[in-house]
């Protein structure tokens, strides 16, 4: 019952290789990024572009190493953020009923969290190495990825502040 060591390794290049959104033909049969956005909610805003993606995905495997960096689930990130913890709170887009999380982004913008959505769960849930989806979760910046944490948050407050300009 027990799997060797190949086959782990192999399980473990292609969970990465989905959440990377790296494109290797036969590999990554999902769906692409784009194709994604098919399924967002309607609340979804500001969305992540691929590349701020990537970077986000790459953060949240560093702080994945570090103990008690990532909140993962609504319960526990709102737990954390109502006892005044602060960090970044990444939303999966096509969580349906919406009425989940609906009120996190208010309680976000309420502690001056920034927050951003990428269109999938199952990206979300694949990178942490869990077995399932994941709706949402918080990083909290580590000194091992302080620049990588500070050019996203940097990037999400433009993004925030173009969505409300056209809006």
């Amino acid at each position: 019952m027990t799997k060797d060591k190949k086959q782990i390794q192999q399980d473990e290049s292609m969970d990465t290789s989905a959440a990377n959104g790296e494109e290797n033909g036969a590999e990554n049969s999902g769906p692409s990024y784009e194709d994604k956005f098919k399924f967002l909610n309607a609340m979804a805003s500001p969305v992540a572009p691929k590349k701020l993606a990537k970077k986000i995905f790459k953060c949240i495997k560093q702080g994945t190493k570090q103990k008690n960096y990532i909140r993962l689930g609504l319960r526990e990130t709102q737990k954390y953020i109502r006892r005044g913890e602060k960090g970044l709170v990444v939303f999966a887009g096509n969580v349906s009923p919406i009425d989940i999380y609906s009120h996190m982004p208010v309680v976000c913008e309420e502690a001056n969290i920034p927050y951003v959505f990428v269109p999938s769960k199952e990206d979300l849930g694949s990178i942490i190495r869990a077995n399932r989806t994941c709706c949402l979760l918080m990083i909290r910046p580590h000194p091992e990825y302080k620049e990588l944490y500070d050019e996203i948050v940097e990037k999400i407050n433009k993004l925030e502040s173009e969505t409300s300009k056209t809006e």
